[in-house]
């Protein structure tokens, strides 16, 4: 029996190459908005012992967590007979402990809501920050892939004698991965955060770099602040135009903008969120961890 695959809004590209590369079905579903707002969610498809493929990135949550609720209750009800969630992007991660007397650990209540709905996870460089694993938070077996070697590829197919240079020593060890992928060199910023948008870096060594294309990388663009702090320190020191690479577009508000409008950087990201900055496919790595899951 072949899978079949609910595209959400704003994920069909990527779910028609899933569909494509997996031999699935694709899903005959209505998803659309009354005039207040609310839901109204039918499905067409015979779900009887199907095996689903939900493919929903998930920045800016809060608009599509009722939407995947609703459609993953509803496909328990037609009996479905296992529900997979590619979510490229996971949102709520960043939470994960109190700072602060009274503060929701929203991470926490998330990764419940989400093991509740599906019986399996996939997703891409889920910002783990203090969690060591996803098995802390999540019931269901979660499959994390990384986006460093297509980045690493991308880095050697399109940009001669790079510097990779990484956000902040937490990154380390994933920049020094891409550099080494890209036979590149790396170093990482020293960097002081004091709000959301209020970032303060330097760069080390930068000078000794001069023939070099700076490539900043980092797993998340959101703000841009640091990478728009950092082009200002590479204009300063006489540095050639970098190279701005994310693997999540997630820009909040007027962040791309922003980072556009900071210098004469190139910007460069994954397909995990679609945004006219998609470069680098991930869909390759997502079929064939779906094509892994299907055979057990």
């Amino acid at each position: 029996m072949k899978p079949i695959v609910f595209a959400l809004p704003g994920n069909e590209l990527l779910s028609r190459k899933i569909i494509e590369g997996t031999n699935a079905e694709q899903a005959d579903f209505v998803l659309r908005s009354f005039p207040d707002g609310e839901t109204y969610l039918r499905v067409l498809s015979n779900m009887e012992g199907k095996e689903v493929i939900i493919v929903c990135t998930l920045h800016e949550p809060d608009n599509k967590l009722l939407p995947l609720l609703f459609l993953c209750r509803l496909l328990r009800e037609q009996k479905a007979g296992s529900i997979c969630l590619v979510a490229p992007y996971l949102s709520y991660m960043r939470q994960d402990m109190k700072f602060k007397s009274g503060e929701a650990v929203t991470s926490d209540y998330f990764a419940t809501l989400l093991s509740s709905l599906a019986d399996r996870l996939i997703t891409i460089d889920p910002h783990l920050h203090r969690r060591v694993s996803m098995k802390e938070i999540y019931t269901i077996p979660c499959d994390v892939l990384h986006a460093a070697e297509l980045i690493s590829g991308w880095i050697k197919k399109n940009i001669p004698d790079a510097l990779i240079i990484g956000p902040d020593a937490e990154s380390e060890q994933w920049v020094a991965q891409v550099a080494a992928n890209a036979n590149a060199p790396f170093i990482i910023l020293e960097k002081t955060r004091s709000g959301d948008s209020n970032v303060k870096v330097t760069v080390p060594q930068v000078k000794n770099y001069r023939n070099h294309t700076p490539v900043l990388v980092d797993d998340i663009i959101s703000t841009a602040r640091t990478m728009i702090e950092t082009i200002g320190h590479l204009q300063h020191a006489g540095m050639r135009a970098p190279v701005c690479i994310g693997v999540h577009a997630v820009f909040a508000k007027n962040a791309y903008k922003d980072l556009k409008n900071s210098g004469p950087a190139r910007v460069i990201t994954c397909n995990t969120i679609s945004h006219e900055t998609n470069a680098i496919d991930i869909s390759e790595m997502l079929i064939r961890q779906l094509q892994k899951a299907m055979e057990k």
